[in-house]
């Protein structure tokens, strides 16, 4: 358990941040091996089978790494006022809320995810394929609950090192599983899928022992469940619902997209599939600063040390805005190379596709590293109103692209569709967060009147 109340905050949040960007991209790097080896192993029209399902696992996992990050929040605030039976309490809620939103999550996914399938237009040669993967992955979602719940606990207590290494060791784990699904046991998509979910299993194996032998400090019995009052529940739920929303809004924004490049075929579907692999890996380091960021102002939030996190932020600006540079500068010139990994060669309409994506994105990607950190620093506030209508700003700005932009531009606007979704979002989280800084710095202000000796 790491205190970050205490320190140089841009040392504290670059060495909080560094195992985030390798835990991310690990994450991401599931995504990755399932496009990869699906692409090359199974023929492109499998890899639009599997990509064509992106926005409904984004639908689907979105709220539960915003729920799961929502419920952590509070207990990084009562870690941070050196509350440890608050600690101890919170752990027990996100327990609880947990397993119930699962087994929710897994009743109307399984129910629906072929009616929605269809309700997007996804092509006939692609929808039986889709519908296995995305059947699978939600059948499993239980294992990408509690690793996101006992992850994020981890993280909030200040160390991000080692869901690091246990995102690693699971992602190792997918990697020697999936081939044999696919190519030795000729499972298809559906090896695919149950390779990413046996993996997820053994990562939650590894999270629950690393816990039991290494953090006693949240160890729970019979009656810290019993012990739960409606209060606590209340308190994270609070929290965590309203986060768990909002990244689901997006996701619908991005179920809209998904319908408009349905209709401009399978190879448009492959490559923005392909690309969007490419440009996810690359927005993982903007997106640990933002959660780096979460846990920070959560723990400082709690100890009322108002004037960290002000300095916090301003530090944080200018190493994540920095890398989004690099990372732009590294897709636009080497990101259809990576594609070809999917795609193999002779696809050069889906390259050529994946080129304009990549180009566009990456030039804006100085306006998402702004997103994320305002979006975090207020989660770890406890503000839920503004990032939810940042979420519906995103929403409103995707269903634009899909219905206006696709419709005159074809893949081109189809490409705006991101650059613009940040921008709507960006604008009301900027705003919130300088309004709270200005209360920040009413209450430092007082606090050193009150302190100042008064003349006799």
């Amino acid at each position: 358990m790491r205190n970050l109340t205490e320190g140089n905050p841009a040392r504290l949040i670059l060495a909080f941040t560094l195992p985030l960007i390798a835990g991310n991209i690990f994450q991401q790097l599931y995504a990755f091996v399932d496009t990869l080896i699906v692409g090359r192993f199974l023929g492109v029209t499998a890899l639009a089978a599997v990509g064509c399902t992106g926005s409904l696992m984004f639908l689907m996992l979105g709220f539960v790494i915003g729920m799961t990050a929502g419920f952590s929040i509070y207990t990084g605030q009562r870690f941070g006022a050196g509350d440890a039976e608050g600690v101890k309490k919170s752990v027990a809620a996100c327990l609880v809320l947990s397993l119930g939103a699962s087994f929710v999550l897994t009743f109307f996914g399984l129910t629906l995810c072929r009616e929605m399938l269809v309700l997007m237009q996804t092509p006939p040669e692609i929808l039986e394929g889709a519908t296995t993967f995305i059947s699978v992955v939600y059948g499993g979602i239980v294992m990408f609950v509690l690793i996101q719940m006992q992850t994020n606990i981890i993280r909030a207590l200040g160390d991000s090192r080692t869901p690091t290494i246990i995102l690693a060791t699971a992602l190792i784990i997918n990697i020697v599983l999936e081939p044999i699904a696919i190519l030795v046991l000729d499972w298809g998509i559906k090896g695919a899928a149950l390779a990413t979910v046996a993996s997820q299993f053994c990562g939650n194996i590894i999270c629950f022992w690393y816990i039991k032998s290494k953090v006693p400090a949240i160890h729970l019995t019979a009656e810290d469940i019993r012990g739960l009052d409606r209060k606590t529940l209340y308190a994270h739920l609070k929290i965590g619902l309203p986060m768990g929303f909002q990244a689901s809004i997006i996701a619908v924004g991005a179920v809209v997209l998904q319908v408009a490049l349905n209709n401009l075929g399978a190879v448009a579907v492959a490559s923005y599939a392909a690309s969007q692999k490419v440009d996810a890996v690359a927005l993982m380091p903007m997106m640990s600063f933002g959660m780096a960021m979460a846990a920070y102002t959560a723990q400082n939030y709690g100890a009322r040390k108002y004037d960290r996190i002000i300095e916090g932020v301003k530090k944080c600006v200018c190493m994540s805005v920095g890398f989004a540079f690099l990372a732009a500068a590294f897709n636009i010139t080497f990101g259809t190379d990576i594609m070809y990994l999917f795609v193999g060669d002779g696809q050069d309409e889906v390259i050529g596709y994946g080129r304009l994506y990549l180009v566009v994105n990456g030039l804006c990607y100085f306006i998402l590293a702004l997103l994320f950190i305002f979006r975090y620093t207020l989660q770890g506030l406890g503000q839920s109103t503004v990032p939810t209508l940042a979420g519906i700003m995103e929403l409103l700005m995707r269903v634009a692209a899909a219905v206006f932009l696709v419709k005159y531009y074809g893949f081109l606007g189809a490409c705006f569709a991101n650059p613009l979704a940040w921008l709507g979002a960006c604008l009301p989280l900027a705003w919130a967060y300088f309004v709270a800084q200005r209360k920040f710095k009413h209450i430092l202000a007082r606090r050193a009147l009150l302190a100042k000796p008064r003349e006799v």
